[in-house]
């Protein structure tokens, strides 16, 4: 696995050996880097289900200015933190060990925001699900960002959560990517003027 872009093109990153992680296709990869903007200059990222770091730490390679990577298992974010650290990343990103729904409370709860949100669950269990709902709760995305969600093609996703509007869906074999946006509101006109 290598980061495709950016800074660190061409790099590998460490995977744990086993089955317990399942890093983003290289080929969905590629396509979702594609359709992102191709400048992250500047921009907080978070990466649920981290796993690797795999699309954190490209988005870092690319220019964001800041990255959380958050997954459940200890095994999972050692292996972040030594991919971080090898690759020259490791003063701008920030990796937690905590189920995804805690660690979206907790975000919402500081006020935290975030420009790009990713998310890549184990797949048919409804986490994409139930993570879209907690991330349109806390309000944990930048009124200009976009949330990816990676999820089986059999798995349903709804077309908003909130104020999360799904703009872009794509099919990869048995891979689905669901991009959202927040929902544009209408200005309301100003009280004090006349009609």
């Amino acid at each position: 696995m290598r980061i495709i872009g950016g800074t660190a093109k061409g790099r590998r990153l460490q995977v744990p050996k086993g089955q317990s992680v399942r890093p983003t296709a290289a080929r969905v990869k590629e396509s979702l880097f594609n359709i992102l903007p191709r400048d992250f200059s500047g921009m907080k990222v978070l990466e649920l289900f981290s796993g690797t770091g795999n699309v954190g730490i490209e988005a870092l390679s690319r220019g964001a200015a800041d990255a959380l990577l958050v997954d459940v298992s200890a095994r999972s974010a050692a292996t972040s933190r030594e991919n971080l650290a090898r690759l020259g990343f490791g003063k701008h990103a920030s990796v937690w060990v905590a189920p995804a729904a805690r660690a979206l409370r907790t975000l919402g709860k500081r006020g935290e925001t975030f420009d790009v949100i990713f998310l890549d669950p184990p797949y048919d269990q409804g986490l994409t699900d139930s993570s879209l709902k907690l991330i349109a709760e806390g309000g944990l995305l930048s009124d200009s960002g976009i949330v990816v969600g990676e999820h089986s093609a059999r798995e349903a996703v709804q077309s908003t959560y909130g104020s999360l509007v799904r703009y872009d869906q794509r099919r990869y074999g048995d891979t689905r990517l669901s991009f959202f946006k927040k929902a544009v509101n209408a200005n309301p006109p100003d009280e004090g003027t006349t009609p």
